[in-house]
C-alpha cells in the first residue's frame, strides 16, 4: 500500500502541475473541447484513485470540482474567470491535502466543507459563491425552492431579482425609461475575479472591469501522438550512479597523470580508450540529471494570471527556449529566485494599463523568460517592458543607507548604479505590497545565484523595462577548473568565473601598481583590484618585491565586476568532482568545495564572489577608465583587442582576436604531413599549420606554440616563436605596402609604443575560402554573376574575410565601414546593389539603426538585408525582425551567408 500511495503522490503531482497550465489555457481560449477534455480526464483520475486507496477528503473534494467540470464539458456552465478560479483555488487545496500525506503517510483530518459547498453550488447555479450577498442568497434559495416546486411564483422571483438590483446597484431603477442613454450603452456587469485564496463576491458593488488577460506562449512539442518509452527511477539510485562515475573520473585523471610521466606506450592505447568510455558513460549519467528548464517554468503561467487579478493589470506571458535542459539540482535552486524576479517585474515593472496607455504603450504588459546555452552555461533572461528602475530613485536611497557617497555616485555610470537593488534591504518602492518589493530580497536572490557558481546581471532603461540575465553552470557535480599554486599549495579555480591569463612583470606590457596603500593592475588601460592569494591564505607579503619579479593574475568576473586573482603559478585546466566543504571551514567565505586531483592529492575550490568580498579597495569605475584612455588619446569605442606574438626576426606580430579559437602547445611528433603541408590530428579532424616566416624551421623535438582559429566549424593554425600578452589599441595602419600584404600582413601599427605587424586574418584562412568556394561548384558560381552586393561591416579583417568569399563566388562587392557611410552611399549617391550584408554592432550608426533608416528610404525598402553578426541571441533574432531584416546570420557560418545571399537575391528578381 506505501508504494501505492508513492505512486499516487508522484503522478499526482504531475497531474496538478499540468491542470495548472491547462486551465490557464482554457480561460484563454474557453470553447476548445480538447483542453477541456485532457483537464475533465486528469481530475476524473485524481478522484478515482482517491477512491480506491481510501482517501475520503482528498476524495470529496476532486469529486466537487469534478462537477464543475463536468458542467462546463456539458455546456450547462461556460468556462468564466470566476469558474477557472474557482477550481484552481480547489487544485491549491488538493496540493496542500498531497504535501501533508507526502510528508506524513496518511491523509490530513479536517473537512472542506465551506469549499465543497461553492463548488456545488457553482456547479448547480452557475454564480453563487461564499461572499454572495445575502440578498443574493435570498434569490438563490427562491429559484431553488423554483425548480423543485412547479407552483412556485414568478412574479416573487422577479421581485426577489428586482430587489437585490436595487440593493446593490442604486442606479438600478427597475424600468427602462429610468436609464440613460450613457447606462443603456455601458458595457454589460462582469464578475471581477480575485485571488485564488479570496472568496468570489458575485455581487461586487465595484464598477463594471472585464477581467484581465495572462496569456502564454509556449511552443508544443512535436511528435506528442508518439509512445514515451520511460521508466521511474528512484532519484536515490541515481544520485548513487553519478557518484560512482565521479569516483571513476577521478581514477581516469590518476591513470592519465600517471601516463604523462611515464613513456609507455601499451598503456597509452587501452587508456585513451577507457577515457573515451569514460568521459561516454559521464555525459550519459549527466543527461540522466538533465531536465528541461519548462519543468521548472510550469507554475509561472498560473502565477502570472493570478498576479494579472490581483494587481489589476494586463499581463501577457512569454518563454522561450524552455526545452533548455540544465541539472535537476539547480532546477530546485533556481525555481525561487526567479519566481521571485518574476513577481518583482509584475507588480512593480510593470505599470497598470492607465499607466501604459498615458506613457502611450499597449495596456497589456509583457514579461519574457528565455534560456539558452552558451558554451557549458545556461543563460537566464527575464525581461519585462515596464517602467524599469528610477535611477536618480536609487541615488537617492543609495545615500540615504549609506551604501554611496554623492562622489562615488557621479563616478559611476547608469548601469553600475541599478546594481544596488542587490544590496541587503535596499528597495525603490514606494510602498510595499503583499506581492513584492522591487529590490526587497534581491539580496537573497544574489546570494543564491552565486552559492551556485552562477552571475546576475541587470540592465534597465527608464520607461522601457528591465532586462536580468542570470548565468548559471550546466551542472554541479563535475566541472572545470583552472588549476593554480600560491605558496606551494595548489587551488582550483572555476573556469565559469575566469576571462583571462596575464603575466605581469617589469617593462612589460601588463604591470602593476600602488594606488592608495593598494596593490591593482594596469590591464589595456583599466584599472583591476588585485587579491594576493598569499595574503588571503594568512602569510606575510612585501608589496614592493611583488612589483619587481615576474607574476601571474588570473583575471576573474563576478556579475559585472573583473578583478585579480595574484599566483605563484599556473598549472593546466582539469575536469572535477566537487566535494562539500567540511564544517570546520564552512565560515570561510573563499572556499566553495574541495577535489582530489589526478595525482590523489586534495586541494581546495576557490570561490571567486567570496575571494571578490575580502577586495578592500573599490572598484575602478568606468568613468576613470574613460579618462585613462583619453588621456593616452585614445577612444574606447576604436580600441581592438589584439594578441602580440614574436615570430623570426624584425618587429613583433600581432593578430585581432576575433577569430582566435585556442592557444596550444603541440608537441612537434604529433605533426606529420599531408599534401606537402604540416597538419596535426587535431579534437577529431586535421588542422593544417602554417607558418609566415619562410625561414621559420620547425624543431626536431620539443613543443610549439600555436595560435588556433575557427572559422566554419574548420580549424586551421599558425605557428609561433613565442607569444607574448593580450593587448588593446585602436586600429590605426600606420605603414603598409604590396610586399607586406603579398605576404600576409595588413601593415605595421603602433602597439603598447612599439611598431608591430598586423597580421591578415584573410589571408590566414585564405585556403578555407577557396575549399568553400570549391564546394559551391560551376552553378553555385553562375548564379552569381553580375549580382551587386553592398557588405556594411566596420571590422578590417572580417571585410578582408567576406570581400574575397563573396567575390569568389561571383559577387560584384562594394563595402562601407559604417552604417552612415553605407546610408549615403544608398541615399545620396543614389547607388542600387540587389543585395546588402550589414554588421549590426558597429560605430557612428549601429546594424539595426542602418537597417530602419532603409526601411524608410523609398530607393532601399525594397532591397533585401541580411544581418550579419558575431553573435545570435533570441533579443537579436527578435530585434532583427522588428527592423526589417531578412534574415540573420553567425559571421562564423558562411554557408549560411552564401545561402540566404543566393535565397534572397533570386526572391527578390522573381518579385520584381
Amino acid at each position: 500500500m506505501d508504494d501505492l500511495i508513492v505512486e499516487f503522490i508522484t503522478e499526482t503531482s504531475e497531474g496538478l502541475a499540468t491542470l495548472d497550465l491547462e486551465l490557464v489555457k482554457l480561460e484563454q481560449n474557453p470553447q476548445d473541447e480538447g483542453i477541456l477534455g485532457n483537464i475533465f480526464r486528469i481530475m476524473h483520475t485524481i478522484k478515482g484513485t482517491c477512491g480506491f486507496l481510501g482517501l475520503p477528503r482528498l476524495e470529496r473534494v476532486a469529486h466537487a470540482s469534478e462537477n464543475v467540470l463536468g458542467k462546463i464539458r456539458e455546456k450547462q456552465l461556460e468556462a468564466t474567470p470566476e469558474a477557472i478560479t474557482l477550481v484552481l483555488e480547489s487544485l491549491d487545496n488538493i496540493k496542500g491535502l498531497i504535501d501533508y500525506l507526502s510528508q506524513n503517510g496518511e491523509e490530513q483530518g479536517g473537512d472542506d466543507a465551506q469549499l465543497i459547498e461553492r463548488l456545488n453550488q457553482f456547479a448547480e447555479t452557475g454564480r453563487v459563491g461564499e461572499g454572495a450577498s445575502p440578498e443574493l442568497k435570498e434569490v438563490v434559495a427562491i429559484i431553488n425552492a423554483s425548480s423543485s416546486s412547479a407552483s412556485a411564483d414568478d412574479k416573487e422571483i422577479t421581485e426577489a431579482i428586482e430587489r437585490i438590483a436595487i440593493a446593490e446597484f442604486p442606479h438600478f431603477k427597475g424600468d427602462d425609461e429610468a436609464v440613460t442613454k450613457d447606462e443603456k450603452a455601458a458595457p454589460k456587469i462582469e464578475v471581477v475575479s480575485v485571488a485564488p485564496a479570496a472568496p468570489i463576491d458575485i455581487a461586487s458593488k465595484a464598477p463594471p472591469v472585464k477581467p484581465v488577460v495572462a496569456k502564454t506562449e509556449e511552443k508544443e512539442k512535436e511528435g506528442h501522438n508518439e509512445t514515451a518509452q520511460s521508466i521511474r527511477v528512484n532519484i536515490d539510485v541515481l544520485e548513487n550512479l553519478m557518484q560512482m562515475v565521479s569516483e571513476l573520473v577521478l581514477t581516469r585523471n590518476q591513470l592519465m597523470q600517471i601516463v604523462r610521466t611515464k613513456d609507455d606506450k601499451e598503456l597509452i592505447t587501452p587508456l585513451q580508450q577507457l577515457s573515451h568510455i569514460t568521459s561516454e558513460l559521464q555525459e550519459g549519467v549527466m543527461k540522466t540529471r538533465m531536465q528541461p528548464i519548462g519543468n521548472g517554468w510550469s507554475k509561472f503561467p498560473r502565477l502570472i494570471r493570478d498576479l494579472s487579478l490581483d494587481l489589476g493589470k494586463k499581463i501577457e506571458l512569454k518563454m522561450h527556449g524552455a526545452e533548455t535542459e540544465l541539472d535537476r539540482q539547480l532546477l530546485e535552486v533556481i525555481k525561487d529566485p526567479l519566481t521571485h524576479m518574476v513577481r518583482n517585474s509584475c507588480d512593480h515593472g510593470l505599470e497598470t494599463p492607465a499607466e501604459r496607455r498615458a506613457a502611450g504603450k499597449q495596456e497589456v504588459g509583457t514579461v519574457t523568460l528565455s534560456a539558452y546555452h552558451e558554451g557549458g552555461h545556461i543563460i537566464i533572461e527575464i525581461i519585462d517592458d515596464g517602467r524599469g528602475i528610477n535611477i536618480e530613485r536609487v541615488k537617492q536611497k543609495a545615500l540615504a543607507n549609506g551604501i554611496a557617497t554623492e562622489a562615488a555616485l557621479d563616478n559611476m555610470s547608469e548601469k553600475q548604479i541599478a546594481q544596488f537593488i542587490f544590496a541587503a534591504g535596499f528597495s525603490t518602492a514606494e510602498k510595499v505590497t503583499s506581492v513584492s518589493g522591487r529590490g526587497v530580497g534581491m539580496d537573497v536572490v544574489k546570494t543564491n545565484i552565486q552559492k551556485i557558481g552562477g552571475t546576475i546581471d541587470l540592465d534597465s532603461t527608464w520607461g522601457k523595462g528591465s532586462k536580468v540575465a542570470v548565468k548559471i553552470p550546466l551542472t554541479l557535480a563535475i566541472v572545470s577548473v583552472l588549476i593554480v599554486e600560491s605558496n606551494s599549495q595548489k587551488f582550483a579555480i572555476p573556469q565559469i568565473n575566469v576571462v583571462e591569463l596575464v603575466r605581469a612583470a617589469p617593462g612589460a606590457g601588463v604591470q602593476l601598481e600602488m594606488i592608495n596603500d593598494s596593490l591593482v593592475m594596469r590591464l589595456r588601460d583599466k584599472l583591476l583590484p588585485l587579491a594576493i592569494m598569499s595574503e588571503t591564505l594568512g602569510f606575510p607579503c612585501n608589496h614592493n618585491e611583488l612589483l619587481q619579479r615576474e607574476v601571474y593574475i588570473v583575471v576573474c568576473r563576478v556579475g559585472s565586476y573583473d578583478f585579480g586573482i595574484l599566483v605563484d603559478r599556473v598549472f593546466d585546466t582539469e575536469e572535477i568532482v566537487v566535494k562539500p566543504v567540511s564544517d570546520l571551514l564552512k565560515s570561510l567565505s573563499i572556499y566553495s568545495g574541495n577535489t582530489i586531483l589526478g595525482d590523489g592529492s586534495v586541494i581546495m575550490i576557490l570561490d571567486p564572489n567570496g575571494i571578490a568580498r575580502t577586495i578592500s579597495n573599490a572598484e575602478i569605475s568606468e568613468r576613470e577608465d574613460a579618462n585613462a584612455a583619453l588621456a593616452m588619446g585614445e577612444s574606447k569605442q576604436d580600441m581592438i583587442g589584439f594578441l602580440s606574438f614574436t615570430l623570426g626576426k624584425g618587429a613583433p606580430k600581432a593578430v585581432p582576436l576575433e577569430l582566435i579559437s585556442r592557444l596550444e602547445e603541440i608537441n612537434v611528433k604529433d605533426i606529420e604531413v599531408a599534401g606537402d603541408k604540416p597538419v596535426v590530428q587535431y579534437r577529431g579532424d586535421l588542422m593544417r599549420l602554417i607558418t609566415l616566416d619562410d625561414e621559420f624551421k620547425m624543431p626536431n623535438s620539443g613543443t610549439v606554440d600555436v595560435i588556433v582559429f575557427g572559422y566554419d566549424k574548420k580549424v586551421i593554425g599558425l605557428v609561433v616563436d613565442e607569444i607574448i600578452d593580450i593587448v588593446k589599441a585602436p586600429f590605426d595602419i600606420k605603414l603598409t605596402s604590396k610586399e607586406a600584404k603579398q605576404n600576409g600582413y595588413l601593415g605595421s601599427m603602433v602597439i603598447s609604443g612599439k611598431t608591430t605587424d598586423v597580421v591578415d586574418i584573410g589571408y590566414l584562412l585564405s585556403d578555407l575560402v577557396e575549399d568553400m568556394v570549391a564546394d559551391l561548384g560551376a552553378s553555385g558560381k553562375q548564379k552569381a554573376q553580375n549580382k551587386t552586393i553592398l557588405l556594411v561591416e566596420d571590422s578590417p579583417f572580417f571585410r578582408n574575410l567576406t570581400v574575397p568569399m563573396l567575390s569568389a563566388v561571383g559577387y560584384k562587392v562594394t563595402s562601407a565601414e559604417n552604417g552612415q557611410e553605407a546610408l549615403h552611399m544608398l541615399t545620396e549617391d543614389k547607388m542600387t546593389f540587389d543585395l546588402i550584408v550589414t554588421d549590426i554592432e558597429m560605430p557612428v550608426m549601429d546594424g539595426f539603426e542602418f537597417v530602419t533608416a532603409c526601411r524608410k528610404s523609398a530607393q532601399v525598402n525594397g532591397t533585401p538585408i541580411v544581418g550579419y553578426t558575431a553573435s545570435l541571441s533570441k533579443d537579436v533574432i527578435s530585434r532583427s525582425k522588428d527592423v526589417g531584416m531578412s534574415d540573420c546570420i553567425v559571421k562564423t557560418d558562411r554557408p549560411g551567408l552564401l545561402d540566404a545571399v543566393a535565397h534572397f537575391i533570386v526572391a527578390h528578381k522573381e518579385a520584381a
